[in-house]
């Protein structure tokens, strides 16, 4: 059973307001929220609902209007820009729609890139395993198919052994059966490594995996579900 008791992210009152000319974007208003140590959650909502700003905001890349971010111990609204560089160094792993894979760098060189700057890295190797290409570590991007290059992402993410992978529409850019894949080697991450997992998407059929649903629309959380004891497999997804 998951445990619930000790959150790792507790949001409080989140707001973020973007000024485009004398237009102001609501981003964010008042967001209160919890995400718990080795949960798989999904942000679920439609373009334009604020998912990918609250994602931001959690992951240390953006910085709120007003409220309070905070990662267990740490106030991360308090941080100034080099502690937020530590922290996303330290502690958190991205994975894009894009992969953003250099291409002159093979599918372990590209991992590698991360464990440099890690201060106890897995091996590329490993990583790469973990998502089930260990056969495709001297392979360059090129030589990938889509679906191989996010796992690739993927292995780059958590070679850094993070605590929080945060995933943007990681399926995206994918087909049906390439986004299952995919989505088992973020389950395999989630539970293996007991990494807590924050991915957002707008299909509803992912959110049928996930041990907790944040829904949001126009800025606002407007539903959380808790569906640990109802969560399934990726292959077993009605899309």
């Amino acid at each position: 059973m998951l445990k619930m008791a000790a959150p790792l992210f507790t949001i409080t009152d989140l707001a973020k307001v973007y000024h485009m000319g004398e237009v102001e974007v609501h981003a964010l208003k008042q967001v209160n929220l919890q995400l718990y140590e080795g949960q798989f959650a999904v942000l679920l909502g439609p373009s334009g609902s604020g998912k990918s700003t609250l994602l931001n905001i959690i992951g240390g890349l953006d910085v709120p209007t007003s409220g309070e971010v905070r990662y267990r111990d740490t106030v991360l609204t308090r941080a100034d820009e080099a502690e937020l560089t530590a922290y996303r160094r330290r502690h958190v792993g991205f994975v894009f729609q894009f992969y953003n894979l250099i291409p002159s760098l093979t599918a372990a060189e590209n991992v590698a890139l991360v464990t440099e700057i890690s201060d106890a890295p897995m091996n590329p190797d490993d990583a790469l395993r973990m998502v089930n290409l260990g056969e495709r570590e001297d392979h360059f991007p090129a030589q990938l198919s889509g679906g191989e290059q996010q796992r690739v992402a993927i292995a780059r993410a958590i070679a850094k052994r993070p605590s929080v992978l945060l995933c943007d529409e990681p399926t995206g850019a994918l087909d049906i059966s390439t986004g299952i894949v995919v989505l088992e080697a973020l389950a395999r991450v989630n539970i293996d490594m007991g990494t807590t997992t924050v991915v957002i998407t707008h299909n509803a059929a992912i959110a049928e995996m996930a041990d907790r649903v944040i829904r949001l629309a126009d800025g606002r959380v407007t539903a959380v579900e808790d569906r640990t004891a109802r969560k399934l497999a990726p292959r077993e997804l009605t899309w």
